[in-house]
């Protein structure tokens, strides 16, 4: 009798161990910013893009319109159980050059900085308006011009 109520107990305290760390928050991070440390050694006006690359690595973004500006972006998710991930910070740091090839500025934005861009809007406005299909489809008899066939 005294080995089952232990054998009870042990099953108890492992099935609430599992339940407590099962609702318990994952993290996961994505991207790469360089550290401080070696950012502060960044010399603005005199290091080039060579340098930079050797110094604190390539970015995994660069500019298109802006003369090739590097990004380096961070994110850190939060995952809870059954629930979308949720990103908690993000952080990306602009590196700018100058038209010979060196760094002209260099700055850090957060995840409160951020705004939501739509990057495709995709919209056509419908020039059909109460009509029904079989109503469009026999309204195209017709309208045939018999110049544009020969």
């Amino acid at each position: 009798m005294v080995r089952m109520s232990q054998t009870v107990r042990v099953v108890v305290a492992i099935l609430v161990a599992g339940v407590l760390t099962a609702c318990s928050a994952t993290f996961q991070n994505h991207g790469y910013i360089p550290p401080q440390k070696q950012l502060d050694a960044i010399l603005i006006g005199l290091d080039t893009r060579d340098t930079l690359r050797q110094s604190i690595g390539a970015p995994g973004t660069t500019g298109l319109r802006t003369d090739g500006a590097w990004y380096y972006v961070q994110s850190r998710y939060r995952n809870v159980t059954y629930n979308a991930p949720e990103e908690i910070d993000r952080q990306v740091l602009a590196i700018s050059f100058d038209t010979r090839g060196r760094v002209a500025n260099i700055e850090r934005f957060g995840l409160e900085d951020g705004r939501i861009v739509a990057l495709s809007r995709r919209v056509t406005e419908s020039t059909v308006k109460g009509r029904g299909f079989l109503a469009q489809l026999f309204g195209n008899f017709g309208r045939v011009d018999v110049s544009q066939m020969l």
